[in-house]
């Protein structure tokens, strides 16, 4: 097995043979340390496919009592268990690895469980109100969803004819299958009839003592052999009644006969069907139906397998687990809540009998913590925090301890999320750290949304809660009582967290295991009940190997998305008190570029209330972050171009005083049409206005390719503009890169309905750049309602047409103007007659598709260069 350790002082590391006790050498190596270091902590990982008892009796401790049939005392399956089936077949190559979910509304309960219990395990899904028009099913020769789910089985069964005719015949061409519930209703059904198939309800019903058909083909993930005794939740259970072959059960229960004593005297009850599954013999559709919703845990766990058996396998999960267990503030606990000799025995004594049935062990392994227990993010220097990380290493040297383990954790995971970027310097500096985890990121719930990513080279993975925390010390005193913590084992959050996270890290601490020794009670027990009625592998590794595995199966999430601190609670509580998100942007100007964006970033920049950001020495008044390399410098370096709000505007004609709230705002043109900009400005900025200038697409293009020209470009100066905009993509790299920029942006509908996927369009305001360019003393007017910028700046009165320029200018005298400089308003050729009537067929579906976007905003004429555009040649 694996066991590593960490430190704040005392720092310990224990390096063993597979014979040796390295808790217990850990427990003699502290009795030698000087007691004024109190900080230690341990963590080890651990994995097994055995039953973990407890192997010290005591009755103050409370014991596992998970107990499988088909489990022997050695952990083993008492019947030599056949691997879990694959549901892999080839009709899964004519499906996406999605599912199509029918709600009543979008408001309905069962139909949010569903949609998180997918979103949990990286399903693809697709909503829609069940009663509409079907959306669209296939795309080409192959079939958009593998499953079709229905809330309620009656939306399924009463759907008018038209849609289940084509529901039906895509189900039956694709071999796609249906999952469908039997909703509550408040009235009683005995022995109906479904429409149009020989099966039968009873509904209202109280169950209990679950099971699971062996024999049945659907099972994989779920493992069939054991009860789950008790009452079932709810009252409102429906069970199936068949008599034909296509029917199999997958789940019985039994009548809760407590709840009816008189009925059930002498009589022996006969299992009810609780899960059917439907082979399709009937009308060539293959089905499982569940008789009551998600809320008994089981039901989660054969859902996900219904997934997988109806898809083909196209949704089958992966059945591998790794666990990875840490364990904090060994010595740092208060007087009577410390480990006792007897703790490290049972802890020890519980390392022995998983590694025992681990195949594979290996040393034991250190990574560091801070020094006595100090929070990173309150350090405002690399080289302070520094001298704290190497109190720490000078500990580990001058005792021979390993430093090489690459993992650390920061304490309250200060530091990691919201990233600061000095702790990530200082952990590669001094222990050259490669993995971390925490559960911030991006938030701490739902759960089922924490992510991993990779900063400054440092592997950071989402970490799991298992409800243990430093008070936890007594299982009489657990919140909630011992139920409350057997619920979570059993089926509960413990246990699905388990099974739906493939790489889980979770953080426990000494006092778990001293007192009622509730880390060993709750993980024995999780596991046991994992083996019962699980066929998943447990395992476990490194961090760094869990680390790599971690983002070979989501590669999406190496990329991070920095959130704004402000929006959590807990993220502006381990955020440095340097910080104000206030600095932050209120709006962007988005570009497109060669639009007029410099010169409306100049007449804002008139307005005592609004101030920009800090010059770059790369990018010049562009910050250039949310669409480059530049985003992976962190917040911190995109913070440091935010003046604090209260500086003056000395560039502004409008008198402001020292202290008066600022407006700030950036411009980068180069975000409009950037893939990943909306998403991640509206993780950082989700009330950020968005400003954004259109001009003809073809004019905007071939401005763009005479910029190019008179800055040197090779490629422009080699090329005709028809040559460049006509590329094909066997061209060379360089001039498909300069076609592509010459017209993708032009492309302004579809990079609008991006941005308004992310903000809502009361937060989008569109400039007419001809309008900016000819009239701007109005369009500035407008931008300043439309920000709510107070006190209004009455552009009249500093902006003034130069003749000689041929485009206004900020009025610094009567005499005066300031213009743009030289490569601003320069004026070019015409272009070609051939090239312009390209551009106007390539354009025409795009300008089309903007009318009706801006229709559809209503905010705003339709501009007089998109009617040219439009009616040209027409």
């Amino acid at each position: 097995m694996r066991c590593c350790v960490t430190a704040a002082p005392p720092y310990i590391c224990l390096q063993v043979s597979a014979t040796q006790n390295p808790l217990q050498q850990s427990v003699d190596k502290a009795n030698t340390i000087n007691e004024r270091h109190q900080r230690f902590i341990v963590f080890f990982s651990w994995s097994g496919r055995t039953a973990l008892h407890c192997l010290i009796q005591r009755d103050t401790h409370p014991a596992p009592i998970i107990n499988c049939r088909m489990i022997n005392s050695g952990g083993k399956h008492i019947r030599n268990a056949s691997p879990a089936p694959d549901h892999r077949s080839e009709a899964r190559l004519r499906i996406d690895p999605k599912v199509l979910v029918f709600v009543e509304t979008t408001y309905s309960g069962l139909g949010r469980d569903i949609a998180e219990l997918l979103v949990y395990n990286r399903i693809k899904y697709k909503i829609e109100v069940a009663g509409k028009s079907l959306p669209v099913l296939t795309n080409l020769d192959k079939g958009r969803y593998g499953v079709i789910v229905f809330e309620n089985l009656d939306k399924y069964l009463n759907m008018d004819k038209w849609n289940r005719e084509l529901l039906d015949k895509y189900c039956r061409e694709y071999s796609v299958g249906i999952v469908g519930f039997v909703s509550p209703s408040e009235e009683t059904l005995v022995g109906a009839q479904l429409r149009d198939f020989p099966l039968f309800v009873n509904t209202n019903l109280r169950l209990r003592d679950a099971s699971l058909n062996p024999l049945s083909s659907v099972l994989r993930l779920t493992r069939a052999g054991e009860t789950a005794w008790g009452a079932l939740p709810g009252d409102d259970w429906a069970v199936f009644q068949h008599n034909h072959s296509t029917y199999e059960p997958v789940e019985w229960a039994q009548r809760n006969t407590q709840e009816y004593p008189a009925d059930s005297v002498g009589q022996v009850q006969l299992p009810l069907t609780t899960v059917l599954q439907d082979r399709g013999q009937l009308d060539g559709i293959q089905r499982v139906l569940f008789g009551s919703s998600l809320r008994f845990w089981l039901h989660r766990l054969v859902f996900l397998d219904a997934l997988s058996y109806l898809s083909h396998g196209q949704l089958s999960l992966n059945l591998e687990r790794m666990i990875l267990v840490d364990i904090d503030d060994i010595f740092v606990g208060e007087k009577g809540t410390t480990l006792r000799p007897d703790d490290a025995r049972a802890l020890i004594a519980t390392q022995k009998k998983i590694a025992a049935t681990v195949p594979k062990r290996s040393r034991v392994q250190l990574f560091s913590h801070m020094w006595k227990h100090q929070q990173p993010h309150l350090y405002d220097t690399l080289t302070l925090l520094m001298t704290e990380m190497h109190l720490n290493y000078a500990f580990a040297v001058d005792h021979n301890i390993p430093t090489d383990s690459g993992y650390s954790i920061s304490p309250h995971h200060s530091g990691v999320y919201p990233a600061h970027e000095l702790l990530y310097m200082a952990w590669k500096k001094v222990w050259n750290v490669k993995v971390t985890s925490t559960e911030e990121y991006p938030h701490l719930r739902p759960a089922r949304l924490r992510r991993g990513f990779i900063h400054r080279n440092i592997m950071v993975l989402p970490r799991q809660t298992c409800g243990l925390f430093t008070h936890t010390m007594y299982i009489d005193r657990y919140p909630g009582g011992r139920d409350k913590l057997d619920e979570s084992i059993q089926g509960g959050e413990l246990f699905q967290t388990i099974v739906y996270n493939p790489i889980n890290i979770f953080m426990t601490h000494m006092s778990n295991y001293g007192s009622d020794r509730l880390a060993l009670y709750t993980f024995q027990s999780v596991i046991k009940f994992l083996q019962c009625w699980t066929n998943l592998k447990l395992a476990s590794a490194p961090p760094v190997q869990l680390a790599e595995m971690y983002f070979r199966l989501h590669p999406e999430e190496v990329d991070p998305v920095w959130g704004n601190p402000c929006d959590d609670v807990r993220h502006k509580k381990i955020w440095s008190k340097t910080k104000n998100c206030d600095s932050l942007p209120k709006f962007l100007v988005i570009g497109p570029q060669k639009t007029g964006t410099t010169a409306l970033y100049t007449f804002l920049s008139m307005h005592g209330s609004i101030a920009s950001n800090i010059a770059s020495p790369e990018t010049f008044e562009e910050v250039q972050f949310f669409n480059g390399n530049n985003y992976y410098r962190g917040l911190d370096w995109y913070m440091d171009f935010f003046p604090s709000e209260s500086l003056p505007n000395t560039s502004s004609p409008m008198p402001t005083q020292l202290g008066s709230p600022r407006f700030m705002f950036e411009k980068s043109a180069t975000y409009f049409d950037g893939e990943a900009v909306p998403k991640r400005s509206h993780a950082l900025l989700p009330h950020a206005k968005i400003v954004t200038i259109l001009i003809s697409p073809a004019k905007r293009a071939y401005s763009w390719y005479q910029h190019q020209r008179s800055h040197g470009d090779v490629i422009a100066n080699n090329y005709s503009f028809y040559q460049v905009i006509t590329a094909s993509d066997s061209a060379p790299r360089a001039l498909k890169d300069l076609r592509n920029r010459c017209l993708n942006p032009g492309k302004y509908a579809q990079h609008l309905e991006h941005w308004l996927a992310y903000y809502p369009a009361q937060q989008l305001h569109i400039i007419d750049g001809e309008q900016l360019r000819l009239n701007p003393i109005d369009v500035m007017n407008e931008l300043q309602r439309f920000l709510k910028i107070q006190p209004l700046l009455d552009y009249s009165n500093h902006l003034r047409y130069d003749v000689k320029k041929g485009f206004y200018c900020q009025a610094v005298s009567e005499k005066r103007n300031k213009c743009l400089g030289k490569s601003k308003g320069r004026q070019y050729p015409a272009m070609d007659e051939r090239s312009a009537k390209l551009l106007q067929r390539y354009y025409l579906n795009h300008n089309t598709a903007l009318v009706k976007l801006l229709k559809k905003l209503g905010s705003r004429p339709i501009p007089q260069w998109l009617k040219d555009d439009l009616s040209t040649g027409t």
